[in-house]
């Protein structure tokens, strides 16, 4: 294409979130060329716009807030050697089959361009459903938000959102929307959910009651946005049939993640059928030969540490692939039974069924007791039983430890040679 430049690098990155940031630190200081792509114009992902403290926690051993856990690791990025471009728009995968070295097209402010990569590497995230994917009736009045959204009006842009405010959802980011929305200034008059439960940690969800006094409505999901030209309440639908209205002016949906997978999905990647992400096996390996994918792309949404933790250990595979490494012939798909929902990974390398992450994760669609085991079989034969210590609670992770893939190996490498072999299937017992 006239004008188009065309350049090449051994891997491309694309999304310069914690996953995406932390694993370019690594790869480039291992001497390879790496280039991050980013379509917003800072790096960081999420924390960038999450100014409360509470990051760094896990991985980097001490309190930052967000935007400093964002500017943490675009730092390291940078000074390990990748080359971090923002403002960037991957449009899709370069004309003709599925191919080694791979190529992207990407517009930016400088143009158009075609980058030609050994490895891709899609770290892409997750978002939250807007009102309109929730298929919520009513007008579209001003004051409708995701947590997102407001919290970029709040802090970045300081613009004034409302005095009374519903949020919708209960789960660890709907506590981080209240602490948000009392920065602001704003009354938390309801915290909205279909549940019988909040699904955040008891200490969050302790001091929004107790402390600040934000009542919890179980039970009930909002039916109606009421109000023209800006929210003035919402009718609520509770699982007895009643239906009541809370006065507002603000309403802040929050949570109910859903994949940035476009791209994944425009390449041809087979996407897991339940959780909508790439599929991938222990290594972060798509199908598409030199595509991998990690973070919160595979399993919307875990804490920042996760996802970033996740990008350093997905720099080995990605090293054995430009290293010449080996590539699974055929995979075990890993399914899961009801009241489960998704697995990430979600498919086993017979040959290697290690998962560098250390473990499964999981979600469930209903409350499971401490008294609950997840189950691991392949064709009735029992491979491993893992008890629910702490239970479990739906928008919350359940580990399911990868140990069994170790001792299985043998019969995990025996059912990839049998064609008529079913996949592994975890389930509950409760």
């Amino acid at each position: 294409m006239p004008g188009r430049r065309e350049r090449a690098v051994d891997v491309l990155v694309v999304g310069a979130g914690p996953a995406g940031l932390a694993l370019s630190s690594r790869l480039a200081a291992s001497g390879i060329s790496v280039e991050v792509v980013d379509r917003e114009d800072e790096p960081g992902g999420v924390p960038r716009d999450c100014f409360h403290s509470g990051f760094g926690l896990r991985d980097l051993l001490r309190p930052m807030t967000g935007p400093a856990y964002a500017r943490h690791w675009a730092d390291a990025a940078v000074r390990a050697g990748a080359v971090l471009r923002t403002g960037v728009t991957v449009t899709g995968w370069s004309d003709g089959p599925p191919a080694d070295p791979l190529a992207v097209d990407v517009t930016s402010p400088a143009g158009l361009e075609r980058i030609t990569a050994r490895a891709v590497v899609l770290a892409t995230g997750a978002r939250e459903r807007p009102r309109s994917a929730r298929l919520v009736p009513g007008t579209r009045p001003a004051g409708v938000f995701t947590t997102g959204e407001l919290q970029r009006t709040v802090h970045l842009h300081h613009r004034p959102v409302g005095r009374r405010a519903v949020v919708v959802g209960a789960e660890s980011v709907s506590y981080s929307a209240v602490r948000t929305l009392r920065d602001a200034g704003v009354e938390v008059v309801a915290m909205v959910t279909e549940l019988s439960y909040h699904q955040a940690s008891p200490a969050a969800a302790l001091d929004a009651r107790l402390r600040h006094g934000v009542p919890l409505l179980v039970d009930a999901r909002v039916g109606e946005l009421l109000g023209r030209e800006r929210v003035s309440g919402v009718a609520l639908r509770h699982r007895d049939g009643r239906g009541t209205a809370v006065a507002c002016d603000t309403v802040v949906f929050t949570g109910d993640w859903i994949p940035d997978h476009e791209l994944a999905r425009g390449g041809g990647i087979t996407l897991d059928h339940a959780s909508r992400s790439p599929s991938v096996d222990g290594s972060f390996r798509t199908d598409r030969a030199g595509v991998f994918a990690v973070g919160n792309l595979l399993h919307a949404v875990e804490p920042a540490s996760t996802a970033a933790r996740e990008g350093l250990l997905a720099a080995e595979p990605v090293l054995r692939h430009l290293a010449g490494g080996a590539r699974p012939s055929a995979w075990i798909p890993v399914h899961v039974e009801e009241p489960l929902l998704w697995v990430a990974p979600s498919r086993l390398d017979p040959a290697d069924p290690r998962v560098e992450t250390g473990g499964f994760v999981l979600r469930t669609e209903d409350r499971l007791g401490p008294w609950s085991s997840l189950v691991v079989r392949r064709d009735g034969r029992l491979l491993h039983r893992q008890r629910l210590v702490r239970g479990a609670v739906p928008g919350r992770t359940v580990r399911l430890s990868a140990a069994w893939t170790a001792k299985a190996r043998a019969e995990v490498t025996a059912a990839a040679k049998d064609p008529d072999g079913g996949p592994v299937r975890i389930s509950v017992e409760r």
